[in-house]
């Protein structure tokens, strides 16, 4: 009998071990996802293009142009590929940071609810022993 009662305190506490951990990684990526969300243009990852302005943008792109030495576009069309670029990069910012939200959301909450329960029949076992 005692030697089951050990196997499952091992595991009941290997089990909260896992879930605290879980927990602070999911935070971790939580965290980021909003941060990400308040200022996407500066998130990291993505193009390579510096949308913070137009400026850079129209510099990054007026280097590529001259070093492939093909259709130099008027500014209004620079303008609309920036435009376009920067809609795209706050979309795809905000589309990965919602789903990082809801995945570490559903992570958080199992984490502490495995918890809960491990460290309550946890507790149940010790009294049993006594």
């Amino acid at each position: 009998m005692e030697k089951k009662t050990k196997i499952a305190q091992i595991y009941g506490y290997a089990v909260c071990l896992t879930a605290v951990i879980t927990f602070l990684i999911s935070i971790t990526g939580f965290v980021n996802a909003l941060i990400d969300m308040g200022d996407p243009l500066y998130a990291w990852g993505g193009s390579d293009a510096n949308l913070a302005s137009y400026e850079n943008f129209k510099v990054n792109a007026m280097e590529s142009i001259q070093k492939e030495s093909a259709y130099i576009p008027d500014d209004n069309a620079l303008h609309e590929m920036y435009e376009a670029a920067k809609t795209d990069k706050i979309k795809k910012v905000e589309h990965n940071s919602r789903k990082t939200i809801m995945v570490t959301s559903l992570m958080i909450i199992l984490s502490i609810i495995l918890f809960v329960i491990h460290w309550s029949w946890m507790g149940r076992l010790r009294k049993a022993e006594l």
